[in-house]
């Protein structure tokens, strides 16, 4: 017999708040810490042996963007956590994958967890993983899932010094995070406004059982697509109005084209889902159609066999005295009758336009 497994949220209830507990699938084997330490002269990059090695991160005067991959090692997220003095509350959110995308303000840093989506190629279906970002004065921590990523662009212009990122502070290092994210969400929406003209096309030909699984497949990841995307757009609303100190008025600029960003993905995700609405109908529509054509030929068929198993029926009573029982040509003329009421009817639903 099958062992029911117990859900990690069940054995979390009646923990005490800030219990730390991993909730969602172990994705990699082994928890792996990456450190990039910049300012405008110097730049140093490094995949830390051990976990103090990004300590002194804390107090550095360079700007410090310390990136953990892996969230099933609760001892290690709990000693990162305490050395940074970050909430109980905070790392609860962090292990929690399930997590709705939110930002929340400390006293000396900004917690803000989101969504980070890609697509399979192979199964065609749109992957999420849940990222946060704790902001510092002079750093930032991210928390992933596991490697991998879509802040390789990001890296590459710390690297090499393009643009404004060495310039500037951890805040615009957490904008060029978060705006790499939601550039991101266009190429999702993208390839399933693909998927969905090319359905719309195979509709039109088909009433496969197929399509139908195809559209609710489509559907299913609009709406985790949606899930991710609409209270980011508050929690990004919300980072570029309050007056948060560790936000610059400079960088606030940048967020408000990120919060634009994520109107205009809002949007084509509410279109896409209208178009999956008209597909759908047209789908019902072109079965309904088809099952009323078949209706028509069948109803047609029988309507012509009434007339004929009328005359069939009276003269295949048991009667001893039907006058044409006994007549030498009966048969052929009754044949002769029956072909006649079969034209006459083909004839008649001809000029009906019911053929």
């Amino acid at each position: 017999m099958r062992k029911k497994k117990t859900s990690k949220i069940k054995r979390k209830a009646g923990l005490p708040p800030g219990s730390l507990v991993h909730i969602g699938k172990q994705k990699i084997e082994n928890i792996r810490v990456s450190l990039i330490e910049y300012d405008l002269e110097n730049y140093n990059e490094k995949v830390c042996k051990t976990l103090e090695e990004c300590y002194p991160s804390k107090t550095n005067r360079l700007i410090s963007w310390i990136n953990v991959d892996g969230l099933h090692d609760t001892e290690t997220i709990a000693k990162l956590g305490n050395h940074f003095e970050l909430h109980p509350l905070l790392l609860e959110d962090v292990l929690n994958t399930r997590q709705r995308p939110k930002i929340e303000e400390y006293d000396d840093y900004i917690f803000l967890t989101l969504k980070m989506l890609s697509i399979n190629e192979e199964e065609d279906t749109v992957n999420s993983e849940q990222v946060s970002f704790v902001l510092g004065k002079n750093w930032v921590i991210s928390f992933q899932e596991q490697e991998g990523d879509i802040f390789e662009g990001a890296r590459v212009r710390l690297r090499e010094s393009k643009g404004n990122i060495r310039k500037k502070g951890a805040d615009y290092l957490l904008y060029r995070l978060i705006d790499s994210v939601v550039d991101n969400y266009f190429s999702v929406t993208e390839h399933i406004n693909e998927s969905t003209e090319i359905l719309e096309d195979q509709v039109l030909e088909s009433d496969s059982r197929e399509l139908m699984q195809e559209i609710q497949h489509l559907k299913k990841q609009l709406i985790n697509l949606r899930k991710a995307v609409n209270p980011l757009r508050e929690a990004i609303l919300s980072l570029q109005k309050d007056e948060i100190e560790l936000i610059e008025e400079s960088t606030t600029h940048y967020l408000r084209d990120v919060y634009e960003d994520i109107i205009q993905v809002y949007e084509s995700i509410d279109t896409q889902r209208d178009i999956l609405n008209s597909i759908m109908d047209l789908y019902l529509s072109g079965i309904s159609n088809r099952m009323n054509q078949v209706m028509q030929v069948l109803t047609i068929i029988a309507t012509i066999f009434i007339p004929l198993t009328f005359i069939v029926g009276v003269y295949g009573m048991n009667f001893e005295n039907i006058p044409e029982l006994h007549y030498k040509y009966g048969y052929h003329v009754v044949w002769f009758v029956m072909i006649i009421v079969i034209i006459a009817m083909i004839i008649y639903f001809r000029k009906k336009k019911w053929l």
